[in-house]
């Protein structure tokens, strides 16, 4: 019998792992489908050397089996925070390493993926060449995550704004006497903002605003141990959220009870009704998210220096508006205050669906193969990881890996939690008959 095809859908981190999964777990042909170099995508493709992992070397394996692959791919300690350009070197090895080991079995196209379409057996993926179409028995989505929401529209062309910060060259243009303004004040944030004072010719402040006004925290450097809080007695959001708080009063450090916490959230968010959920999201995402993704405790610091020397600025609020100056640069209005900006740079996290979904997504999602997920974060999945279509029935050869899967799961955008979703899923399809029906009943 003729091997399956088993085509992956992007090739970040996300797609590499999940290529790696499948040619070690399962005897399917892969094809790999991305226009860049495998290994790239937006967190390492882009990278510049002041910027680190905001995670451990100790975390950050490929292999689900081997936590300290990286570690010792990298010649590193376990605490040390790497760059993650190298880390982009590390999964682009692993890649590499992936098909020498299983040769004959991996094709990689040099494309993008525009649609896909029902065929007899599976699917035709659509690429962004006339006429071009490869078939697959299964496709797996690995697209990373939604665009981000922006400030609004209407800027989409004005020189002055920067609406992808990671765009090679993107931040080149931007002028060193004039005042910076960076829409959102996560990661991505932090990251531009090294990026603007990197050759320490920057002479204008930077400004940094969010609707909380909250920068992620720092890590320790050296990492206590994870420390689980108590959560059997706890019924409710409410009883999550006080337990939480009496560990960390407890423990001494709020870190290791957050690290703790986070390899039971997905069984929460699973748990939480739709009420809490949104109560969650609303109240206590941003918090988390914070507490959870943490800068590099030099990164940390060197923050930390440049706030106090008044050279970035953190503001609480938001913005109402975002428009043209008369004299060059954009006016912006916070409400409280109006301020012109040489640039304005979005830096917001990922926006929701189906308003920030690319193209492919937004195919998927129009054609009825996929829908919006809860809250509107990804794509709606089962407990597999497979895709449910428009009218509820779950999609057998269609899956998801990745930061999509956000609102059915909640950890889902870091590598660890991304590696056992691709260890899982290499397992499901390595189990699964060779011709499964098209669509199955929710």
């Amino acid at each position: 019998m003729a091997r399956r095809t088993v085509a992956v859908i992007g090739g970040g981190c996300s797609g590499v792992l999940i290529t790696r999964e499948l040619l070690r777990c399962t005897d399917d042909d892969v094809l790999l489908i991305e226009p860049g170099e495998p290994g790239g995508g937006l967190a390492y493709g882009a990278a510049q050397p002041w910027h680190l992992l905001n995670s451990r070397a100790g975390a950050m394996s490929a292999d689900p089996d081997d936590p300290y692959h990286f570690v010792r791919w990298a010649g590193a300690e376990p605490h040390e925070f790497r760059g993650r350009r190298e880390y982009g070197r590390y999964l682009r090895d692993v890649f590499a390493q992936a098909a020498a080991a299983h040769p004959g079995r991996l094709r990689v196209r040099a494309a993008r993926a525009t649609a896909l379409r029902l065929a007899a057996t599976g699917y035709l993926v659509e690429l962004d060449r006339p006429a071009d179409r490869v078939p697959a028995d299964q496709v797996v989505l690995a697209t990373g995550n939604p665009a981000g929401a922006g400030p609004g529209a209407g800027l989409a062309e004005h020189p002055d704004y920067c609406a992808d910060p990671w765009r090679p060259d993107a931040l080149d243009a931007i002028p060193l006497d004039a005042p910076v303004l960076l829409v959102g004040t996560g990661l991505t944030a932090v990251d531009v903002a090294l990026t603007l004072i990197a050759d320490g010719r920057r002479r204008a402040p930077i400004t940094a605003v969010s609707r909380r006004g909250q920068l992620p925290l720092s890590h320790t450097a050296a990492a206590a141990p994870p420390a689980a809080p108590a959560l059997d007695d706890c019924a409710t959001l409410r009883d999550v959220v006080r337990a939480v708080r009496a560990s960390a009063a407890e423990a001494g450090d709020w870190r290791a009870v957050v690290d703790g916490l986070r390899p039971r959230m997905d069984e929460l968010w699973v748990a939480f009704t739709a009420a809490e959920q949104e109560a969650f999201l609303r109240h206590l995402a941003r918090p988390w998210e914070c507490h959870r993704h943490r800068m590099a405790p030099s990164v940390g610091a060197r923050i930390a220096e440049l706030r106090r020397a008044g050279g970035f600025e953190v503001r609480a609020g938001g913005l109402r508006s975002v428009t043209g100056a008369a004299g060059g640069g954009l006016r912006v209005d916070f409400g409280a205050e109006r301020r012109t900006f040489g640039a304005v740079v979005n830096c917001t996290g990922p926006g929701r669906l189906p308003g920030s979904a690319g193209p492919f997504i937004e195919g998927l999602i129009d054609a009825g193969l996929a829908r919006v997920g809860p809250h509107g974060l990804g794509l709606d999945i089962d407990g597999a990881g497979r895709l449910v279509a428009a009218g509820g029935a779950v999609q057998p050869r269609l899956w998801l890996v990745g930061p999509l899967r956000r609102g059915a799961r909640w950890e889902t955008t870091a590598v660890p939690e991304i590696r056992a979703q691709a260890r899982r899923l290499a397992l499901d399809l390595a189990g699964s008959a060779s011709r499964a029906p098209l669509l199955e009943a929710a």
